[in-house]
């Protein structure tokens, strides 16, 4: 439902902000919830690759300069993308919700940030102001919490050491910027408790928390009235069928899955893409138990994940939403214990945790996880509180509030 302006019927003029639209993940599908929410708002982004995401076909998508550059160079172009958008004026805007764990917050939002022309002085000034609402995912990773792990490995291959010196070059100036544009948003909002304590301790911000839209519906599957993980009338037995789905890349430490399953025997399947997924393959080296598969629709994904045992997550993230996804199904998750997967992971009800970023850790919990111990009906039901339906409305009470 579109919100009315403040003092007046006139529906307000709103904008939506993303770092890039290059592939589908979590930030793209708030983005694509929001987009449904305001079907006019244009969405201004760095960068635009319809191959890599065709959700966005039917949207007013706007891309500067930065368009030129190949979607493979985007994580070399953080100082351009803070120039790009801190350069951004979306001020005659009355509502801006910026989606960003980068620069995207870096956009303007108010009249006096520049100069206005006399004409433009008379005609807004004291009678308009722009909200700048921000779901931020958490502060820039590789900026702040996360910026040793990139400097160990950058992710960039035979380019590494050069990646290494210019992050180290220019990291003090690109923290400055950062904190400095973390100041611009009117409202922060967050995605879990983890993410606040993180925007709190980096931008010194407080923020509400409104988890991500996980769309139940197309995840969502009915189970028989004896709804315990069995097959057929027998219980289920090792080998386990381990799946996890993910961008590869190396902060994931989706390594820490395939040595695990190495070790234990188990089966594990491995779906998405991403740099890391060579060093993937050859770590598995070939393994029967080990199976690759690209990323794929979410009906082909729910085929999947309904025929796993459990779904590994041993990523330090600010929340994600494939753990959420795979438990709609009544999958039970194995989780890393630190990040968002706290807000939602109740050891014995619907996954367990391992507290350590470990092979033997994992391979713990693993061993102390049984099928027959969870119910798929309760594992499915945990996951109501994080659906697209609570998010709207939430979203659409802070619009209303700031905007009235």
């Amino acid at each position: 439902m579109t919100p009315q302006k403040r003092g007046g019927n006139k529906q307000p003029r709103i904008a939506l902000v993303c770092d890039w639209l290059t592939n589908v993940g979590g930030a793209e599908s708030v983005l694509l919830t929001l987009h449904q929410m305001y079907k006019d708002a244009p969405i201004y982004t760095s960068k635009y690759d319809k191959k890599g995401i065709d959700w966005f076909l039917d949207a007013d998508v706007r891309t500067g300069w930065l368009q030129i550059f190949p979607t493979s160079l985007r994580r070399f172009l953080s100082p351009l993308r803070q120039r790009y958008f801190s350069r951004l004026d979306l001020s005659d805007y009355d509502l801006v919700i910026s989606v960003t764990g980068a620069e995207a917050k870096f956009v303007k939002t108010k009249k006096t940030e520049r100069k206005l022309k006399k004409s433009e002085q008379t005609e807004h000034e004291d009678s308009h102001s722009c909200i700048h609402l921000c779901y931020c995912h958490v502060p820039t990773q590789y900026y702040w919490k996360m910026y040793e792990d990139y400097l160990e490995n950058p992710g960039f291959g035979v380019l590494n050491p050069l990646a290494r010196l210019a992050l180290k070059l220019f990291i003090k100036p690109l923290r400055r910027n950062d904190f400095a544009a973390a100041k611009r948003p009117d409202q922060f909002i967050t995605i879990s408790g983890y993410a606040a304590e993180q925007i709190k301790k980096y931008y010194k911000r407080e923020s509400i928390i409104i988890y991500p839209p996980a769309d139940l519906k197309k995840f969502s599957t009915e189970f028989s009235t004896s709804s315990k993980m069995k097959q057929g009338n027998c219980q289920v037995k090792k080998p386990y069928n381990y799946i996890t789905t993910s961008r590869q890349v190396n902060w994931k430490r989706i390594d820490l899955c395939v040595k695990a399953c190495l070790e234990t025997g188990d089966n594990l399947t491995v779906i998405g893409d991403g740099p890391e997924h060579n060093n993937l393959v050859k770590l598995a080296n070939g393994a029967s138990n080990i199976k690759f598969l690209p990323q794929m629709s979410q009906t082909e994904l729910k085929k999947k994940l309904v025929q796993a045992d459990a779904y590994l997550f041993p990523s330090l993230e600010p929340f994600g939403l494939a753990p959420i996804e795979a438990m709609a199904c009544g999958v039970p998750v194995i989780a890393f214990g630190e990040g968002g997967a706290l807000d939602y992971i109740k050891p014995g009800k619907n996954g367990l945790l391992f507290d350590r970023q470990t092979t033997n850790s994992l391979i713990s919990a693993m061993e102390k996880f049984n099928p027959e111990n969870f119910d798929k009906s309760v594992v499915k039901q945990s996951v109501v509180p994080f659906g697209k339906d609570r998010f709207i409305k939430s979203i659409e009470a802070v619009v209303n509030e700031k905007i009235h």
